[in-house]
């Protein structure tokens, strides 16, 4: 009778464990998702181009990883005093330990005209 208990007990851990694991969001066709964590877990937002957005405050230098299903390069661009740096960010490229999103202020389809960083 233990035996048939230890079973059902177990499964039940099993499913526990599986509902308590965060979710993902997976990025929207041509877009690239960045989140707060590393290997994209944590709060995410997704920029879908083209043109120039802000990152929200959530993920402003705290992006900690990203994927693109962006068929297009983006660029990740840094504020900077009197100036501003841009990462490029390749179609369908993706870095689950990202250091250069501590620097992430907005997400552009062009260079905007900033130094490379």
């Amino acid at each position: 009778m233990f035996r048939r208990l230890a079973l059902p007990a177990a499964a039940l851990a099993a499913v526990a464990l599986l509902g308590a694991a965060p979710a993902t969001a997976a990025p929207a066709a041509g877009s690239v998702c960045f989140w707060t964590g590393a290997g994209q877990h944590g709060t995410s937002w997704c920029y879908t181009p083209p043109g120039y957005t802000d990152v929200p405050e959530s993920l402003r230098d705290k992006a900690a990883s990203f994927r693109s299903d962006a068929d297009t390069a983006v660029y990740a661009i840094d504020w900077a005093r009197g100036t501003c740096y841009h990462r490029l960010i390749r179609a369908h490229d993706l870095a689950d330990n990202w250091a250069w999103g501590a620097r992430l202020d907005g997400v552009s389809d062009t260079t905007m005209g900033c130094e490379v960083g």
